[in-house]
Parts: structure tokens; C-alpha cells; sequence
């Protein structure tokens, strides 16, 4: 009965996806901070045991799950009534109950982006498989977004995995078929990594980091070769348009590396949604 109303009611549909997105990303935020240290720690011991010095006994400081949430200036265990997302930060008044320092913008922010993504996507596949297989890929790339802003940093954890379930979902055809979706993530990768020797080979720089190759194979694992050319343009578009803003307001020196993952995350999603009409506009606008 429930799942009936669900489909037969659109709108109730968009507000319980909606809902779920904002706890969802609360989740998100968590991944977004704790993985990076996660990393580093392995990476740190992994490159001990190679120097064959003494590797550290002590787990990881931190897990997905441990500790719980906490004030990073104080330290303060977050009570669960001050852990509720975007509620509980617009009755803080965006500060820490027992210190008032400022609770950053980015954890609301990442939430209402989780709930308002996780409601366009109801909308857009309504109740079928497809959502389902949709709001995974957009909380992955919004939580990839995220740490390469912060970290300059796709961690393979998220990226391969997720690219391995495009693949996996396309073998029913849910939103491209396999043959498309295999050459998508071929041609993702190799067409960023052809460019990334092409661009070394001619300044003996690098202009961009593998974690966005892999980022296009799995947009083009996904959703087919088809809408490859239209992602790279509108990342391409949206990071030149970013890149000049934070110039112009001093915000990033000339010559300093950008994350372009975000961009990347960013025209997927898009494609994600609207990839057969941004696909035709293009084909139109090109005259291909």
C-alpha cells in the first residue's frame, strides 16, 4: 500500500526523497571530513612498513563510525538534538551549543545540496530502479566534490567502487547499455589521460591529477560514451568560469592548482539528469 501511494503520488514522493537526501548527506558530511585522515594514517603506515621502520600499533584516530560527532574547537560531544540536519543548525544560530564557535557553512550547505539533488532526481525518474541507482551516484559525487575542494584529493574507495556499480547497473540497461557503458568508461579515462601526457609532454607540467580520469570513466560507466563530450565542455566551461572569478577576487594565484573534480561531478550530474537534451542541444549547436 505504501509503496502504491508512493508512486501514484508525486509530490509526496519528491518530499520523502528530499527528506532522505538531507539525512543522507548529514552521513556525507562525516565521509567527507573523517575520510581524508583515514587515508593519510594508511597511507602513513603503509609507507613505514616499506622503509622497514616500526609501524604504528595505535588504530586510526578516527572511522566512519568513531568517535561520534564532536565540536572540532572544543571537543564537545554533540548531543543528537544538536545533531539534526539543517534544523538544528539555523536553532544554533550556526554555533556550537557549548563553545559559540562557528559551525562551517559547508555542513548545512552539503545537506541541503544532498536533499535538493535527492528530490530533482525523484522528480526526474520517479518511482522506478533508476532513482534508487541515481541518488547513489549523486551522493558520490557530491561527496567527491567535497574532498577535492578541500583535499584536492578523489579517493579511489569512492571512485572505483561506484564506477564498478555504473557497470554492474547498465548490464539491465537502466540508463545506457553495457556496450555503451564499458566504451564510457574506457574512453573517460583514456581521453583525460591522453590529454594529462599530451599537456606534460609540452609544458613538463601536470595539469591534472588521475582521480579525474577515473572520475570520467565512471561518469561515462554510468551514462555512456554518448554524453562524454558534453561533460568535458561544461566542466571545462564551469572550472574556466570559477577559475576566473577566484583570480579576479585574489582568492587563487596564477599558476595554482585548482581541483577540477568538482566540475567534473558537477556536468555529470547534470548529464545524469538531463543528458539526452544537453546531448541534443549540443549535436544541434555543433551541427554534428
Amino acid at each position: 500500500m505504501q509503496l502504491t501511494l508512493l508512486e501514484d503520488s508525486p509530490l509526496l514522493l519528491i518530499g520523502l526523497t528530499g527528506l532522505l537526501g538531507v539525512m543522507v548527506g548529514s552521513f556525507l558530511n562525516v565521509v567527507i571530513y573523517r575520510l581524508p585522515v583515514m587515508l593519510r594514517y594508511g597511507w602513513r603506515v603503509e609507507c613505514l612498513v616499506f622503509l622497514g621502520l616500526p609501524a604504528e600499533a595505535a588504530p586510526a584516530p578516527v572511522n566512519l563510525l568513531w568517535p561520534g560527532s564532536h565540536c572540532p574547537a572544543c571537543q564537545t560531544v554533540i548531543k543528537a538534538y544538536d545533531n539534526i540536519p539543517l534544523l538544528s543548525y539555523l536553532l544554533l544560530g550556526g554555533r556550537c551549543r557549548a563553545c559559540g564557535e562557528k559551525i562551517s557553512l559547508r555542513y548545512p550547505l552539503v545537506e541541503l545540496l544532498a536533499g535538493f539533488s535527492a528530490g530533482l532526481l525523484a522528480w526526474r525518474f520517479g518511482w522506478s530502479p533508476a532513482l534508487g541507482f541515481a541518488l547513489i551516484l549523486s551522493w558520490a559525487l557530491l561527496a567527491l566534490s567535497a574532498i577535492d575542494i578541500d583535499q584536492q584529493l578523489l579517493p579511489d574507495s569512492i571512485c572505483l567502487p561506484v564506477l564498478w556499480l555504473g557497470l554492474l547497473v547498465n548490464v539491465f540497461s537502466v540508463f545506457s547499455d553495457c556496450r555503451d557503458a564499458i566504451i564510457g568508461a574506457i574512453a573517460g579515462y583514456l581521453s583525460l589521460w591522453i590529454i594529462y601526457q599530451l599537456f606534460k609532454l609540452l609544458t613538463g607540467k601536470e595539469g591534472m591529477g588521475y582521480g579525474d580520469f577515473k572520475l570520467l570513466a565512471l561518469c561515462g560507466a554510468w551514462l555512456g560514451w554518448q554524453v562524454l563530450p558534453i561533460i568535458v565542455l561544461m566542466a571545462s566551461l564551469f572550472g574556466t568560469l570559477a577559475g576566473i572569478y577566484q583570480l579576479s577576487r585574489h582568492k587563487l594565484a596564477l599558476g595554482q592548482p585548482m581541483a577540477f573534480g568538482p566540475y567534473l561531478a558537477a556536468a555529470g550530474w547534470l548529464a545524469l539528469v538531463w543528458g539526452q537534451e544537453l546531448n541534443s542541444l549540443y549535436l544541434q549547436v555543433t551541427g554534428l
